[in-house]
């Protein structure tokens, strides 16, 4: 978590009039927003009590039209209610804008507020470190409701920002300018690798699979997510239609970077984790045994055969109990029907509605023999929905070919060791299969399960066949309803009827908008909205933050949400905590991409002090020898320090820790502290410690501490941090070395690490 980077109580002081003044220019900014609302509202109520009776036709045209325009007015100023204003830009000549949702002037007609969209606004998204376009500052206004949270600037010329803007510098800018304020030829070389950096990311082409590799403190989340407001601005019309999918590795991540996308636009992005990239499932355990097994595209055959498994023929004939009518049906039919539905290939629910109608059939005749009576072929569709309805029948069918749900695939298999066997085949081996069986909890779903979730939902599909139909009598109406809008816009066009609607605000009026609204329809759902809610939703771009994580099975995930292969994949493989994640890009990314993808390497470390990155490069050095820590160049004059105790004092003495450091730091605007601990010590410590937030609430991100797993911990950083146990967190997993490496790479300023017995060999850096 990138928190400000405030050390004395001059830059705290600095800082928080930065945040009074911003305060209060967006005060201002919501009272004209309050003032445009309710001037809306009385010209739209004074339009409606004209009535709907008397006058010409021509003055009821004019009234509709005036009350759409009004009313779709008021209904955009509501929903800019939130997030009204989320930047600033000041340039070279000393002017300042601030860009927000929608554009708003003040009495005397003075623009306060640049719509997001205006030309004028454009240098906030086209600007990077070696192309300003003018921009001396960039700032990110963050709010809650109406009230200013936080600020974070970057700064694209500190020689032209005056003394009292230095000293209200915050997030990246305060860093940058640190480094930059040590005037040796190293400091300045540092700066601009960094920005050459930077740039590389965030103007990389479109199309393609882009992978930033950096290690701590790099910034490379803040390089993509710049990227996002980079593409979304160069390539609206692309974008804006499919949006923008940002995977991150857990909800306290995705919570922090919402801060940050605002800027983005108003309706084009969509943040998830892996655990709810399938709409109705959201889990965010990462504690599973069989994750490397689930991770393994293995589970594709596996799966395969699972649904094969669930399309059964009993092993004679039987009979069909019809509402009291016993009706034979022979194996043979029930076989035949079976193969010409697999013959299909189509998805299990789909070919479903073709072995059920083969049926259908067959039982209809049967019957007819049964009760003695003569069935014209004619009336055969009408017996085939007769008997559907009745539940005997249905029973029976269903049973041979059920209709499932990804949810009941899945958790039937999971529950089932027989399952898991018949589906596996000599796919898995036998302790495979053990660690696959989970009878207890089935549908307790763990982050690895959602990409068999998804992938089950490809196998069985939906039969949407009664959709279909209704969707084309809605289209129908929809067609005849535009028609008589095309009129009514043709008869105002004659009259020579006058009037205007703001692009960019309300859109141009045409047939279908105005449609729309005749209809009831009101405002539609944004891109947001409608692609969080479409598992088949395809996006124009999407951006995965810590992609070692994903194992192939996520990755096949992912890759059917952006069917272009246009994608920025951020991580550091150093990192890699899962042991299903990937060990190398090549060997991960290859298969899937071939060579459509390219690197670019973050190799600056301006975050951590160096004193740390010497203790972790010995730790990344155990975990994966081949890669090399960033360089870092910033310098604390503070060792990191080890504290060892008895194993009974160990949480006792994380909580003395916990507040001194707090102490020190003197409040959450001076920094953030996190205690980061392996998962089986974290109920013991909040207890002990409850002062630091544990990760899974919300408020984590808020509070001065925070108490989190490794897992919790992934892309966030602190100001301090406490390492509890870390032999327990190289114990606890495969990987357990690279989460070491994570744990101690979250501090921008202070690491202590508490631990009982002898501290890892690779820890041998640290003095007690």
């Amino acid at each position: 978590m990138e928190s400000p980077l405030v050390e004395s109580p001059a830059e705290a002081n600095g800082y928080a009039a930065a945040i009074s003044a911003e305060q209060e220019y967006v005060t201002m900014l919501y009272g004209l927003l309050d003032q445009a609302r309710e001037r809306s509202k009385r010209e739209l109520a004074n339009v409606l009590d004209r009535g709907g009776d008397g006058g010409t036709h021509q003055a009821r045209l004019e009234r509709d039209i005036s009350a759409v325009e009004l009313g779709k007015r008021v209904a955009q100023l509501n929903l800019t209610e939130r997030g009204l204003c989320f930047g600033r830009t000041d340039d070279d000549k000393r002017d300042t804008l601030y860009i927000g949702r929608i554009g708003l002037r003040d009495g005397e007609y003075e623009l306060k507020l640049v719509d997001w969209r205006a030309p004028a606004a454009r240098p906030f998204y086209a600007a990077t470190p070696r192309t300003p376009v003018g921009l001396v500052r960039r700032r990110h206004i963050y709010t809650r409701l109406r009230q200013v949270t936080g600020v974070d600037d970057e700064v694209f010329d500190l020689d032209k920002l005056s003394d009292e803007d230095r000293s209200t510098l915050s997030g990246e800018a305060a860093l940058i300018a640190a480094v930059s304020s040590a005037r040796t030829g190293r400091m300045a070389d540092v700066v601009a690798t960094i920005q050459a950096e930077q740039d590389r990311v965030i103007r990389a082409d479109l199309s393609g699979v882009l992978v930033v590799q950096g290690g701590p403190g790099t910034g490379k989340t803040v390089a993509a997510l710049h990227r996002a407001a980079y593409l979304l601005y160069t390539h609206r019309r692309v974008l804006e239609r499919r949006g923008v999918l940002v995977i991150g590795p857990n909800a306290t991540f995705l919570r922090y970077i919402g801060q940050v996308l605002p800027s983005l636009g108003e309706t084009d992005v969509v943040l998830h984790t892996l655990g709810d990239l399938f709409p109705g499932v959201h889990a965010s355990d990462t504690r599973d045994p069989a994750a490397v097994i689930k991770g393994d595209e293995r589970m594709v055959r596996v799966l395969q055969q699972a649904v094969r498994d669930r399309q059964t023929a009993p092993g004679r004939d039987v009979t069909v109990d019809a509402d009291g009518v016993l009706i034979p049906l022979k194996r043979e039919a029930i076989l035949r029907a079976r193969d010409r539905a697999r013959s299909t290939r189509k998805a299990h629910n789909v070919a479903r509605k073709l072995f059920v109608t083969e049926l259908l059939t067959e039982l209809a005749w049967s019957e007819a023999k049964v009760l003695n009576r003569p069935l014209d072929p004619e009336d055969v569709p009408d017996a085939r929905a007769r008997l559907w309805d009745l539940d005997g029948v249905y029973a029976a069918l269903d049973g041979f070919w059920p209709l499932l749900t990804p949810q009941a695939l899945v958790a039937g298999l999971l529950r089932s060791p027989q399952a898991i066997r018949s589906a596996s085949g000599s796919v898995l081996n036998r302790p495979e299969r053990d660690l696959l069986s989970r009878p207890g909890h089935p549908a307790r779903w763990t982050v690895a399960d959602v990409p068999l979730l998804d992938e089950a939902a490809e196998l069985l599909g939906v039969d949407d066949s009664e959709q279909k139909a209704a969707q084309r009598a809605r289209d129908r109406a929809r067609r005849a309803e535009q028609e008589y809008a095309q009129e009514v816009l043709d008869n105002v066009i004659v009259q020579g009827m006058e009037f205007s609607m703001t692009v960019g605000e309300l859109g141009l009026l045409d047939a279908e908008r105005l449609s729309d609204w005749n209809s009831g329809g009101g405002v539609a759902f944004s891109t947001a909205e409608r692609a969080a809610a479409d598992r088949t939703w395809a996006y124009g771009h999407v951006i995965v933050d810590e992609a070692q994580e994903l194992s192939a099975m996520a990755w096949r995930m992912v890759l059917r949400r952006n069917p272009s292969r246009s994608m920025t994949v951020v991580g550091d493989v150093a990192q890699t905590g899962s042991p299903a994640g990937a060990t190398s890009w090549r060997g991960m990314l290859t298969p899937l991409f071939g060579s459509r993808w390219r690197e670019e390497r973050l190799t600056v470390n301006y975050r951590t002090p160096s004193e740390i990155m010497e203790v972790a490069a010995d730790v990344l050095a155990s975990a994966s020898p081949d890669e090399r820590p960033p360089d870092s160049v910033r310098s604390e004059g503070v060792s990191p320090r080890a504290v060892r105790v008895p194993a009974a004092d160990q949480a006792a003495c994380v909580a003395r820790q916990t507040r001194a450091d707090l102490a020190e730091i003197g409040g959450p605007n001076r920094g953030r502290l996190a205690v980061i601990a392996p998962d089986a010590l974290i109920p013991a410590l909040t207890a002990a410690v409850p002062e630091a937030v544990p990760g899974d609430n919300p408020e984590s991100l808020d509070s001065a501490a925070a108490l989190l797993t490794v897992s919790q911990a992934k892309g966030l950083e602190f100001d301090r941090v406490i390492v509890a146990d870390p032999a327990g967190i190289v114990s606890q997993s495969d990987h357990g070395a690279h989460d070491l490496y994570v744990a101690i790479t979250r501090a921008t300023h202070r690491l202590t690490v508490i631990h009982e017995g002898d501290l890892p060999p690779s820890l041998r850096a640290l003095r007690s």
